[in-house]
């Protein structure tokens, strides 16, 4: 099974920011990158919704591609999904994403950090039982933003320049200082790609905190333990829609940090509806 490719799933192009952290960690691995595109925004809809399209992408991954491994780079799917998946492929090292609060306390020196992500994720009883666990170790302050992935999916650069400002401004003030928020947590894998943007408003001394690196440091923990990493290989991508491949193709050309070893074949793009 070693030779078999991970799937990585996202609502739609936010998790390509998880896929170049697990190809700098895993160099040799082949991926297929769903991106679910046709049924997205995910965090606009409910649980029920949610996690019956992640639990269908699953399927699919599994039966076409035949993955070893899942990825489920969307912290709105995790949230509303990720114990069922476990529940329905126990088998199948599955690695999910969470707003990072944890690293952000250990980071944070003020005490006070911003967390940003979709309404769903931060309504959800995963997403609530993590932050009370930690509420006495620091004070957050949780800025659900609507619709600003969908900005980043659209590329809309006013929108997303008027969003940004709009719910950082919510969060507070940023700053070093005593009572000042130190640390931004980008609890949305889109979040990353308009890192320079959120960085005009929050300004230079923030820290930012992502999921990226730790879930392609559990992918290798976890493909490792079950005997299943490729040790040789050129670390192919297929990319996969469940819409036109119009707009994937255009966010990995312009969001892919390392591309594909043969830039003609190893990165395909199928539409594909599940």
């Amino acid at each position: 099974m070693s030779e078999f490719p991970i799937g990585v799933f996202d609502s739609g192009v936010g998790g390509l920011s998880v896929l170049n952290a697990l190809r700098e960690e895993l160099p040799h691995e082949r991926f297929v990158y769903f991106a679910d595109t046709g049924h997205a925004p995910y965090g606009e809809r409910g649980d029920a919704y949610v996690a019956e399209r992640t639990r269908a992408v699953a399927r699919y991954l599994l039966d076409r591609h035949r993955i070893k491994a899942l990825v489920v780079a969307c912290n709105t799917a995790t949230a509303a999904a990720i114990h069922q998946l476990r529940a329905d492929h126990p088998a199948l090292p599955l690695i999910g994403v969470e707003p990072a609060l944890k690293p952000a306390v250990a980071t944070s020196r003020t005490g006070h950090i911003a967390v940003i992500a979709t309404r769903v994720t931060l309504e959800s009883r995963k997403f609530e039982t993590l932050h009370a666990s930690l509420a006495a170790q620091a004070v957050f302050r949780i800025v659900p933003c609507d619709g600003l992935a969908g900005a980043i999916e659209r590329s809309d650069s006013a929108e997303i320049a008027a969003l940004s400002q709009r719910y950082l401004s919510a969060a507070g003030t940023f700053g070093s200082a005593p009572g000042q928020i130190d640390t931004l947590v980008l609890g949305c894998t889109h979040y990353p790609f308009i890192a320079a943007e959120l960085r005009r408003h929050a300004g230079d001394a923030v820290r930012f905190i992502d999921t990226g690196a730790p879930v392609a440091q559990q992918t290798r923990r976890l493909l490792s333990q079950a005997g299943q990493l490729a040790e040789t290989g050129c670390g192919a991508v297929a990319l996969v829609s469940s819409a036109a491949p119009d707009a994937l193709d255009a966010a990995a050309a312009r969001w892919l940090t390392r591309p594909a070893v043969d830039a003609t074949t190893a990165i395909a793009s199928t539409a594909t509806i599940v």
